[in-house]
């Protein structure tokens, strides 16, 4: 007997403001706003799992049509969501992942009764959920490691810190990262998928 086999996204969802556009936001206290924190908000309460299902499902159908529909409708699922977060893992069938990733990196916009610009980010492809769940508690782990040095080495309040933390991905220096077919992979050598067993 075939077993499925599936990929699982860790996606990040952020939410530029078009009115502002490499400018900072200055609070009322006159201090300036990071630029993470910007970008990195919690989502609204009307964001839920089904929401963003639909959400997904009409971005592969308007990029691919009754095509891309067909190939996902069977396997695509939302497995966790955290709107406090702005986080969600989507799990899909390892033959279409390509597609919801690319449905994902083209919607520019939550519609209604959200009604907010956004742009998916994914952080990592995975074979198991295990992994995916392992690379959101290790990001935010470094999240908040990033934060209370920001805080530490500055005059900056830790609850900016920690905004300024999110937004560092770039400079990862704890990362070794090696992309397999477009996948991060980042398991021991011993590690074996749940897609290779068996």
């Amino acid at each position: 007997m075939v077993r499925l086999k599936h990929r699982y996204l860790l996606v990040n969802i952020l939410y530029p403001d078009p009115k502002i556009s490499n400018v900072r936001v200055i609070s009322k206290d006159g201090e300036k706003t990071p630029y993470g924190l910007q970008f990195r908000q919690p989502s609204s309460d009307q964001l839920n799992i089904q929401f963003l299902l639909r959400t997904v499902r009409n971005g592969v159908a308007e990029l691919f049509g009754d095509y891309g529909s067909g190939k996902v409708a069977a396997s695509l699922q939302i497995k966790y969501f955290s709107p406090a977060t702005s986080t969600a893992i989507i799990r899909v069938s390892r033959d279409h992942y390509r597609l919801v990733w690319a449905a994902l990196s083209f919607c520019t916009f939550l519609p209604k009764p959200v009604s907010q610009p956004c742009v998916f980010q994914v952080v990592r492809v995975s074979g198991t959920i295990r992994k995916a769940e392992e690379e959101a508690i290790r990001r935010a782990r470094l999240s908040i490691r990033r934060a209370q040095r920001a805080a530490k080495d500055s005059s900056i309040p830790a609850a900016e810190a920690s905004a300024i933390a999110g937004a560092l991905d770039e400079d990862d220096e704890d990362l070794d990262v090696s992309m397999v077919n477009g996948i991060e992979d980042r398991d021991q050598p011993g590690d074996v998928d749940e897609d290779d067993e068996g």
